[in-house]
């Protein structure tokens, strides 16, 4: 990915950021103190068990390293902003899902660093000693993460009326600069593309299917409500690929041997995600049917 597409993806990332800051209130991070079990166990199942699923797969599957980094990279992203929406189809916990977005966006500042470098060190090859740039991935993420949310909330804060207008226009471009990055990706990979996605569907699906299923079942087994398990069953299975895909631009920049195909398993996983969220969203609607 050349100086300018990056620049460009950070940008829009920084948009897509404030965006869901518009969105958020300090009430939304207060709910950790009156909801802390349902927060904890999104949490534990987001940050934690999704990048050792995804190591377990890579481990069992035997994937090639291009794939392996990228899965690991897209392991270690908090969910998107669209999970928040996704949530609001599904007839589950929005509130529940805004928390666990926001909070989990601050959290992965520090932990993605960490779980990247672990990677690296697994997966990549070489006869020097390779390290991921762990204070500058950081820097970059808070400055593409904590900055953006908190300037949205304060325009949120200040001004609710002129959040309210922005929040639907940036949620468009949310998905429409997902889709032209993809879209690029593509293209720049044309004469691969078809044998990227071959290799690399089956883990990709396997980890989003995964995902969601193990984010249900121990948010049932923590004896959490219905509405609560599907926001955590869909928070579990919808990362943010836009974030995954501008620290692979951040590593290529910094690591020779990272290339931008690295970002090809975050482009396949932010397609299918959305196909599987299908499937919560068509039981959250027939629960709330029936109930009715």
């Amino acid at each position: 990915m050349d100086g300018l597409a990056a620049k460009i993806l950070i940008g829009s990332l920084f948009i897509i950021m404030m965006g869901m800051g518009l969105s958020l209130t300090i009430e939304d991070f207060k709910r950790v103190l009156k909801f802390p079990l349902a927060v904890f166990v999104g949490f534990l199942n987001q940050i934690i068990l999704l990048p050792i699923i995804a190591y377990v797969l890579i481990i069992v599957l035997k994937v090639d390293t291009t794939i392996a980094m990228g899965l690991m990279i897209m392991s270690a992203c908090p969910g998107g902003p669209t999970s928040n929406l996704v949530t609001f189809l599904a007839k589950g916990d929005v509130a529940l899902s805004v928390t666990l977005t926001a909070i989990n966006s601050l959290v992965t500042i520090v932990t993605i660093p960490l779980i990247v470098n672990f990677a690296i060190s697994e997966f990549i090859h070489s006869s020097n000693e390779i390290a991921a740039p762990v204070v500058e991935i950081a820097g970059s993420l808070f400055v593409i993460i904590a900055i953006p949310l908190v300037i949205g909330m304060v325009i949120k804060s200040k001004k609710p009326e002129l959040a309210h207008k922005l929040d639907k226009p940036v949620r468009i471009f949310s998905t429409l600069i997902l889709v032209l990055i993809i879209l690029g990706i593509c293209a720049k990979e044309k004469e691969n593309i078809v044998g990227f996605f071959m290799n690399s569907w089956e883990i990709v699906l396997a980890m989003n299917v995964s995902t969601m299923l193990v984010g249900f079942i121990i948010a049932k087994l923590a004896k959490l409500d219905f509405k609560q398990s599907l926001c955590i069953c869909i928070e579990s299975g919808n990362q943010n690929g836009t974030l995954a895909i501008a620290i692979v631009s951040i590593l290529s920049a910094n690591i020779l041997s990272v290339t931008p195909e690295y970002a090809i398993p975050a482009a396949v996983y932010s397609l299918l995600m959305y196909v599987t969220a299908l499937v919560p969203i068509y039981i959250g609607n027939r629960r709330n049917v029936a109930k009715n």
